[in-house]
């Protein structure tokens, strides 16, 4: 029996992947999570043969999952699931460790697909995906003045896949400082979320492709 992590923050988004992949009956879903710190905690316990893991969660995003997982004995192949179709987030994932790069519109054709190519330890990656975040690149850069040099290196540091403790160990910064320069950061940029900021940082080119 194959065993599978589901790590996503969204119960529906869970239910439906767990629907995908009961047609396979010696497939079985042995853990879920609902965040980050979650879905490592899991994955070390549970040792699953794949862990399907959400780009953006809470406490940690996908990409700093696969890399924590990648630092343990595990031979767990992690796939990271999300709904930017962005060739620079499918880099950071490989980069990270992670065998697969899954958009979440793609799930009910290739999530199959996905996980058998991980179950033989191959590498799995849909299709070429567009830089559709070059639209408006120019007004954020723009905006991006309005950040300060610190906000922006936070900013680019969550694009780049690190919570709120990694940044604070490369920044050499409290925790508190650091969720105050993010929280800065997103007041004006006026977005709310993670992803949010990770859009912000690829059209301002704030990383690089």
């Amino acid at each position: 029996m194959k065993r599978i992590l589901i790590a996503d923050d969204h119960e529906a988004v869970r239910s439906g992947l767990r629907a995908v992949l009961a047609q396979r009956v010696d497939w079985e879903v042995v853990a879920e999570a609902s965040d980050g710190s979650k879905a490592v905690a899991a994955a070390i316990e549970a040792q699953p043969h794949v862990a399907i893991v959400d780009f953006s969660m809470p406490h940690m995003t996908g990409v700093e999952v696969a890399r924590r997982i990648r630092e343990y004995p595990l031979r767990t192949e992690v796939l990271i699931f999300t709904v930017h179709n962005s060739s620079l987030l499918a880099q950071q994932a490989f980069q990270a460790g992670a065998r697969a790069f899954l958009v979440k519109s793609d799930a009910n054709k290739l999530l199959l697909a996905a996980v058998e190519s991980l179950l033989a330890h191959k590498p799995f990656h849909a299709r070429d995906c567009p830089n559709e975040y070059d639209r408006g690149a120019g007004a954020d850069a723009d905006r991006r003045q309005e950040l300060t040099p610190r906000e922006k290196l936070v900013v680019k540091l969550v694009a780049e896949g690190y919570g709120n403790k990694g940044i604070s160990a490369i920044l050499n910064l409290s925790v508190k400082t650091t969720e105050a320069h993010r929280a800065a950061a997103m007041r004006k940029l006026d977005v709310n979320s993670i992803a949010g900021l990770v859009r912000y940082a690829v059209r301002a080119r704030l990383v690089e492709e």
